[in-house]
């Protein structure tokens, strides 16, 4: 019977504090800490997050919250955290440009998902995207895109612009104007290991599109 009672008691304590979690201001939300938000404003986070201050911690819905942050276009992940006693830790990942294109409207931003999140002024040695529909769900910005993140580390920075007039025809435009054409996204890593010593001979145009057959004119 006493073991019974000292259950019911821990149970009932248990409760108690789940209730004080659940209305008590002592634990209710009265600082919002942003986290990775480099260029997004951090009042449009906290407008986004639409969290209002003295909601008690526990009714905070931080997967909601985090899933309103994400709509911001150059949030591309966000996680919403309960900070005890009194705060709501927001970390975003923000959307970063790994080529641009020219539209009537301005330069836009697209980053390595694909997804056309700015229009703005590219960040230096960003690549210029050229391709017939650039942007969100092209089935060529996203082979550009694979092609680009295959790139040995010293071929991508020297790429000034990427061709990609349909997803099985690629070709890079290096800064000194030569033209390596790669083809599609397929066998990126034989292309790549190939090119570099390509490279070395004169010529204007590489094809490593048939990287065991690689050309040089």
């Amino acid at each position: 019977m006493r073991t019974v009672l000292i259950g019911a008691g821990a149970v009932l304590v248990v409760l108690g504090i789940i209730a004080v979690a659940w209305l008590s201001p002592l634990l209710s939300v009265r600082t919002v800490e942003v986290v990775g938000a480099d260029t997004i404003p951090r009042e449009d986070v906290i407008t986004q997050l639409a969290v209002a201050e003295g909601t008690p911690l526990l009714r905070v819905d931080t997967a909601a919250a985090a899933q309103r942050v994400a709509e911001l276009p150059r949030a591309a992940e966000v996680r919403v955290q309960r900070v005890y006693p009194s705060t709501v830790r927001v970390t975003v990942t923000e959307r970063v440009a790994e080529v641009y294109f020219d539209a009537s409207d301005g330069t836009h931003s697209v980053d390595a998902e694909g997804v056309d999140f700015a229009v703005e002024p590219p960040p230096m040695q960003t690549p210029r995207l050229v391709t017939a529909t650039p942007g969100t769900g092209d089935p060529a910005t996203a082979a550009a895109l694979e092609v680009l993140g295959a790139l040995p580390p010293e071929l991508r920075f020297q790429v000034a612009e990427v061709n990609a007039a349909s997803p099985t025809d690629v070709s890079l435009v290096l800064l000194d104007g030569r033209v390596v054409v790669w083809g599609g996204p397929d066998r990126s890593d034989r292309k790549a290991a190939v090119v570099i010593p390509l490279l070395t001979q004169p010529g204007q145009t590489y094809d490593v599109a048939g990287p065991d057959l690689p050309t040089v004119r």
